[in-house]
Order: structure tokens, then sequence, then C-alpha cells
């Protein structure tokens, strides 16, 4: 890195300017959009100046971000492809009910299997069970408020930004001190996600024989858990016996994995690349946007832990949560407060952690699984809202929610 050298903050407009084109582009030029080449373009066209500049400045920080790159589309693909090979088939119910049981169920297991794990071998049966009904793009919408972001609080299993808290220093049950936070997103959410859906399925009329299914409920795949195992003891090996496992992982789930179940879950790589490609993106585009946050968040006056809680929150909607949580544990640990975990009082520890969890859930981009879940049901042939119309969703209920957390717990 050369001496004295800092990003300035024109540097930032590439990742403004991505944003907005993965925000408009599928409105205005869907055709255009849905080509994973033309994403592919989008995507290099605002990377390439980040890129020049920080290989000629501070090429160290580029090759960090890629290898992190690197380690976050490994960790996905392999997660991925392993609940591809899982398949939930028979009755799963079209009630209100049923579809409020199987989002609480995700909200657990995402803790064990992660929030990329469970939203993978869930959002498949959903999307089934479901697919009849004229209205149903609310479905996935709290699919990925509960399952594929706040679900995830609970251990550094669950989602990335914990996970490098845990490699920090934070105790590994630690964590389970969020279940207060926890317990009241998940029901406030479940209790709204019951009565929107009960009263979109009055309003949708849908025939209540297409509501009823005899067919037992089965698990198909279980040999696939074991490829899970591998992924999560993988966690906790050092680059690059981390990657080689969960590479060697999906190798496994591939080949012990009959066609019929990928045909069944609809499996395709589609989604996943285009993770990888728009991700790629973000990543490069993103590093002087941190860089600047760590350079100049101290000037930002933030001492309270509600102030932590929103600014780690709201940088985590649209940055990648795991570097977020880093910079503002990095921000409170300049105060010298001191604190038994990562030099910082726990109520500071405590608002990054929810902040950068929770908030993922605020765009399709705050995390990695909100991305393929919408690409999911896209290629199932759900109309699935704009960027901007599920933001729409995500302000109107999980803004009031966030405020209730903020008073409950971080006054």
């Amino acid at each position: 890195m050369h001496p004295n050298w800092a990003p300035e903050f024109w540097m930032g407009f590439p990742f403004m300017g991505l944003l907005f084109a993965i925000a408009i582009l599928p409105l205005v030029a869907h055709r255009f959009w849905k080509r994973l080449k033309n994403q592919a373009l989008v995507s290099l066209i605002f990377s390439v100046p980040v890129f020049m500049i920080y290989a000629r400045h501070a090429p160290h920080l580029l090759a960090e971000q890629l290898l992190q790159y690197s380690s976050f589309v490994i960790l996905l693909s392999s997660l991925y492809i392993a609940s591809g090979g899982i398949h939930i088939a028979g009755g799963l119910k079209s009630t209100p009910f049923s579809n409020t049981a199987l989002l609480g169920l995700g909200a657990v297991i995402s803790n064990f299997i992660g929030t990329t794990g469970a939203s993978m071998v869930l959002i498949r049966p959903l999307l089934r069970a479901n697919t009849h009904r004229k209205h149903h793009a609310h479905l996935p919408i709290f699919f990925i408020f509960m399952v594929s972001n706040i679900g995830g609080a609970l251990t550094p299993l669950g989602d990335p930004p914990l996970f490098l808290g845990f490699l920090n220093g934070v105790p590994f049950f630690w964590t389970l001190r969020l279940f207060p936070l926890w317990i009241v997103a998940i029901i406030f959410l479940l209790v709204i996600f019951y009565f929107t859906d009960r009263t979109i399925l009055a309003l949708d009329k849908t025939s209540p024989k297409a509501l009823e299914s005899h067919e037992p409920v089965k698990l198909k795949g279980k040999r696939n858990l074991f490829c899970f195992a591998l992924i999560l003891l993988a966690t906790f090996l050092p680059v690059p016996f981390r990657e080689i496992l969960m590479i060697a992982a999906a190798i496994a789930s591939v080949w012990i994995t009959p066609k019929s179940y990928h045909d069944a879950n609809g499996f395709s790589h589609v989604p996943m690349l285009e993770v990888a490609i728009i991700f790629l993106g973000i990543f490069i585009t993103m590093l002087p946007a941190l860089e600047l946050l760590r350079i100049y968040g101290g000037e930002l006056g933030m001492t309270r832990p509600w102030q932590f809680f929103w600014s780690s929150g709201g940088f985590s909607a649209f940055l990648d949560n795991a570097p977020t949580y880093m910079t503002f544990t990095a921000l409170a640990q300049g105060l010298h407060l001191g604190g038994p975990h990562m030099g910082m009082p726990e109520t500071l520890l405590l608002a990054i952690s929810a902040g950068a969890v929770f908030f993922g859930a605020m765009t399709y981009i705050g995390n990695a699984p909100n991305f393929m879940v919408r690409s999911i049901a896209n290629h199932s042939g759900w109309k699935m809202p704009s960027f901007f119309g599920y933001m729409l969703w995500s302000g109107a209920i999980l803004l009031p929610l966030f405020l209730l957390i903020m008073l409950l717990f971080f006054r």
C-alpha cells in the first residue's frame, strides 16, 4: 500500500452505481438482465475502476477481499449443492398454519445448518405447496425475513458475522444472549405472517381441494446430511483446508444424490451463478465504502448501543454484513471502554451483532441467501417484487420491529 494513501469519497460511486443497476435494470430491461452474461457485464463495468485503483494503491486489501469472496462463494455453493440433494416430498399443506409452522421451523434450524442451508432446504417445499395460489409473493418475503436472516442469530454457525466474532474470541455459546431479541422478533413476524397469509388466502379464493394433500411428508436424500456435517466441520479449519473440505463435500453430494431428487427440486446452478456474479461486483466495489467507514466512522459520534444497532444494521442492509460487523466492532473498540469480549461492553457487542444479522433482511443484497431465494422463486415462475418493491415490504414490517427491539433492549 502506498504511504498515506486513502480512498476518496468519489470512489464510492461505482458501488452506488452497481446497487442502482441491480435495482433498476430488472424493471426497465428485464430481458437484458435475466441473461447471466449481461449481469456479468454490468458487474464488470462497475468493478474494473475500483479493481484497477486498489491493484495499484492497496493490492493487499484487494487480495484479502478477493480471498474473502472466494471463501464466501465456496461456502454458499457447497451449502447450495448439498441442500439441493435433500428433497422434502409429500403433503405440505397450503394453509396459514402450515406455512407459519414451516417458517418457524426454518428459523430454528438455520442456527444449525446456517441461513443459507436452511433457506435452500425449505424454500422449494414452500414454493411447491403454494404454487397454485394467485397471490403468493408475500411467502418468500417473510421467508427471507425469518429463515434467511433473523432466524440464524443464535449460533456462530447461523450467520457469517457471528462466526467472525467467534473467530475473534467471542465464546461459541455467547450468541445465545441474543435469544431474548430473537424470540421477540420471531414471534412478532410469525404473528404478522399468519394473519397476513390468512387474509390473502381469503381474498385469493383458491379451491379448498387445492389446499389438501394426503401424501405423508418424507425426507429424501438424507445422505446429504453427512455432507452438511462436513461443511460445518470445515468452518473450524484454517484456509485453505476449509475450502478444500467444502468443495469435497459438494462433490460428494453430487455423486451420492440421485438425479431424480435434483429434478424433483427443480435444482439448477443458475441461482448460485447469479449470486456469484453479482456479489463479485459487490465485494470489489464496496472496498472504498468500507475503508471510508473505517477511516471516518469515528467522526459519527456513536457511543450508545442503539446507535450501533441502527448504524451497523443500516450498513448491513446494503453492504455484506460480515465486513460491516468487523468494521463496527473496530469502531466500538476505538472507544476504549473495555469489556469481556473483543474489548467492548457486551451491550455494544449485542447491538452490533443484532444489527448485522437482523438488518440483512432489509434488501435483496443484505445477505446472500436473500438473492438466492429470490432467484429460485423467479426461476420457479413466481413474480417477485422489484428491489424497491421488496424494500416497501421490509420497511413496513421490519422497521417497526427494529424500533420495538431498540426500545426493549438498547435504550
